[in-house]
């Protein structure tokens, strides 16, 4: 048995997402090889001279400003790419704009010869991924998208605050859109094993606390968005992680952007959930047994993305 000891990344959309992601990548010391691609290809050069600098401190790589043939033989394509939302702008605005670039993108990766697992992260993201999906043609579950990790990460940090916990200890997701219609599973959500519910009572922290915390979670990329123009480090250092399960086969259960095939009842749609992210891409979704109300919650969520796909692909294609 041989053992592939070089893996390869490559990195479509060189913003600040994506650059970001790219330095995730040489800190953490994962994949050996990672290609830079970008329609303004200066930046990528000047991005890949920067980050080899880094790697007298982290481990050796080879990074370099690519085009879409370094897509062949990689084991994972990473796209950013796509226009930033903007100061009072939701993530669904932005859906026929990145829905052409989308396009645009998957098309010469998949020409490339390219076999391996697809990670989206530009938004609308659940929207792009679907899109990713029927663009492509691969097997859905080749396809994540960044989903609700990066408002699972906000949810728990907030928590974690007002517990006087380590957020990695805080058991709690956010579910559905990446976007105004996403929910906090409060109802399913422990720290220890025990009930985050029964905790926040002990803390006096009450329901409409918590309410609070997960309107908090839903605007906070806008509260960062309105102070420093974009939001980067948080779903840079998501995608890491996804990539990273990804590359090491770990089986690691993730909130991402996946498929569902009959799951909360849904199919024909991509939305966050927890699911075990390893080589193969996603090899499971993880039914949370929602309480009644929060599958409502989903359901409308899935409705809302359901119908601005639907809209979005028949403009496209008009």
């Amino acid at each position: 048995m041989t053992t592939k000891t070089h893996q390869k990344v490559v990195l479509v959309g060189d913003g600040a997402v994506g650059s970001a992601f790219a330095y995730s990548m040489v800190n953490q010391g994962l994949a050996e090889e990672l290609a830079i691609v970008d329609v303004v290809k200066e930046r990528t050069e000047g991005d890949a001279l920067d980050l080899e600098d880094a790697q007298v401190f982290t481990a050796p790589k080879n990074v370099y400003s690519g085009s879409y043939d370094d897509c062949k033989d990689a084991d994972v394509v990473v796209i950013t790419a796509g226009a930033a939302q903007k100061p009072g702008e939701t993530r669904l605005d932005l859906v026929n704009k990145n829905l052409k670039i989308i396009k645009a993108v998957v098309k010469p990766v998949v020409d490339s010869g390219f076999d391996g697992i697809f990670i989206i992260a530009a938004n609308p993201v659940d929207i792009l991924t679907y899109a990713t999906w029927k663009f492509s043609g691969f097997p859905k579950e080749k396809i994540i998208g960044s989903g609700t990790s990066l408002d699972t990460s906000r949810l728990r940090v907030a928590l974690a605050n007002k517990l006087d916990v380590d957020p990695r200890n805080v058991e709690a997701y956010i579910m559905g859109e990446h976007g105004d219609s996403e929910f906090a599973a409060y109802d399913e959500a422990t720290i220890g094993s025990k009930p985050l519910k029964t905790i926040a009572k002990e803390h006096g922290i009450s329901d409409d606390d918590l309410a609070k915390i997960e309107d908090d979670t839903r605007n906070k990329a806008y509260e960062i968005i309105n102070r420093k123009g974009a939001t980067f480090y948080g779903v840079a250092t998501c995608l890491m992680r996804i990539t990273k399960a990804v590359l090491r086969d770990e089986n690691a259960v993730l909130p991402v952007g996946a498929p569902l095939n009959g799951e909360y009842g849904l199919d024909d749609i991509f939305i966050g959930t927890p699911a075990i992210i390893n080589a193969k891409g996603i090899e499971k979704v993880i039914e949370v047994p929602l309480s009644d109300k929060e599958k409502d919650l989903m359901a409308k969520s899935a409705a809302t993305l359901k119908k601005v796909t639907a809209d979005g692909l028949a403009a496209l294609e008009g």
